[in-house]
């Protein structure tokens, strides 16, 4: 019988693909699910495919920098499933004006936008982990996996204000995890995973071309990763399940690679 049967999960960003992924790998296990993001049609298309696949779900509509509905989702999973065990902060993404094109410099960085990726992923980290992970204490159990990215320990060119908020997120996941065992016991974890390079909604026509060809960029990652190839999201099911787990138990403030060796290859 798998550890994680008629655990409670919430996966913020669960409707996106990344998300997504985590989120069907949890339910696989016997997890209950509760699928957080924005749009409501996207979460419901995310329950029903959870469900359509003998699991367990419900949807959260609610926005994760918006503390109240934070709030009202916390208080409806509670009263459908009775707790909350494990949260992934999978919700984030990255903003035109934050990035530095090939034929832009430093100077031409949106500072606006700029705050607003840093909101979006380190904000949208801290705030979520604030609302459910009260429940924790209480319980003296959970698990937080943060969602960080391989941009956050390696400088890659372009993504510069994602990559400063990724690198947040990785401090936060640390500091957050000595808080917790010092303050509260060994049995509330906090990690993160740092996926490498997979195909998703924000990055496909910066990494594919319209016949399914890669681009210049796409050609310099792949070669850049030893797999020589990009991550396919349901490879990241296993360490989540992992680090959501009891099989972890003595795992805290790590962040796991999940990047084909994109990390560890030096180019040579």
């Amino acid at each position: 019988m798998s550890n994680l049967k008629d655990k409670v999960a919430v996966v913020t960003g669960g409707n996106g693909v990344l998300g997504g992924a985590i989120a069907m790998g949890l339910a696989a296990e016997g997890v209950k699910v509760g699928i957080l993001g924005r749009s409501e049609e996207t979460v419901q298309a995310r329950v029903k495919e959870i469900e359509n696949a003998g699991g367990k779900a419900m949807a959260l509509v609610a926005d994760v920098l918006d503390e109240h509905k934070l709030e009202t989702a916390r208080e409806s999973i509670k009263k459908a499933f009775g707790k909350v065990d494990i949260l992934v902060n999978a919700a984030g993404g990255n903003i035109k004006g934050a990035t530095i094109t090939p034929d832009q410099s430093i100077f031409d960085l949106n500072v606006g936008d700029f705050d607003k990726v840093n909101e979006l992923n380190f904000k949208g980290t801290v705030l979520p982990t604030l609302v459910f992970a009260k429940g924790m204490v209480g319980q003296k159990k959970g698990s937080i996996i943060n969602i960080s990215s391989l941009a956050a320990s390696r400088a890659l060119t372009r993504v510069m204000g994602y990559s400063a908020a990724k690198a947040a997120v990785d401090n936060f996941t640390k500091w957050l995890a000595v808080e917790m065992a010092q303050k509260y016991g060994d049995g509330i974890r906090v990690n993160a995973i740092a996926p490498g390079f997979f195909i998703g909604e924000q990055n496909r026509d910066l990494l594919l071309n319209e016949d399914g060809s890669l681009t210049s960029r796409g050609e310099t990652i792949v070669k850049q990763t030893p797999m020589n190839r990009f991550g396919r999201p349901e490879e990241l099911q296993g360490a989540a399940n992992w680090l959501a787990g009891d099989n972890s138990s003595f795992v805290t403030g790590t962040v796991i690679a999940v990047d084909g060796g994109f990390g560890a290859f030096s180019g040579v």
